[in-house]
């Protein structure tokens, strides 16, 4: 299964906050960007995705910025992925042109159980199990909130 580069952005993001939610200083939407070589506009809308589903919270004024929640830092891999990706099916059936095979086909159903079985493999970590040793230190050597 390949993951849209909108998930991997949001992923990327939690990470990134997950090592540092612990220090005195807050990431903004920018510098995550920016330590991770993505366009500012693009992490935005992730992080914004984010923010809806209470898994990052904004904080305004001085020394703001973005924090993971707990509920973010708990959140099982696969149903953050799940989420982010629509719980898409693998094929589309149906359509301007339906698939002639879709009343008797066992492929949708297979490749449903194998979607099934790489989101229940992904439950088994949470955002605190992808950034331990050695993902943890790589991610804090992209770069300090200035301070």
């Amino acid at each position: 299964m390949r993951l849209t580069r909108y998930t991997d952005l949001a992923l990327r993001a939690v990470m990134r906050l997950a090592v540092v939610d612990d220090g005195p200083e807050l990431l903004t939407t920018r510098q995550i960007a920016e330590s991770m070589r993505v366009p500012y506009t693009h992490m935005a809308k992730a992080v914004a995705q984010l923010q809806h589903l209470g898994v990052v919270e904004a904080r305004r004024g001085r020394g703001g910025g973005l924090a993971l929640t707990d509920a973010g830092r708990r959140a099982p891999v696969g149903d953050l992925v799940r989420t982010l990706e629509s719980d898409r099916e693998a094929v589309v059936c149906e359509g301007a042109e339906p698939c002639p095979l879709a009343a008797a086909c066992r492929l949708r159903r297979a490749l449903r159980d194998a979607q099934e079985a790489f989101y229940g493999s992904l439950n088994a970590l949470t955002v605190a199990d992808l950034v331990a040793s050695p993902t943890g230190p790589v991610l804090l050597s992209l770069g300090a909130p200035p301070g």
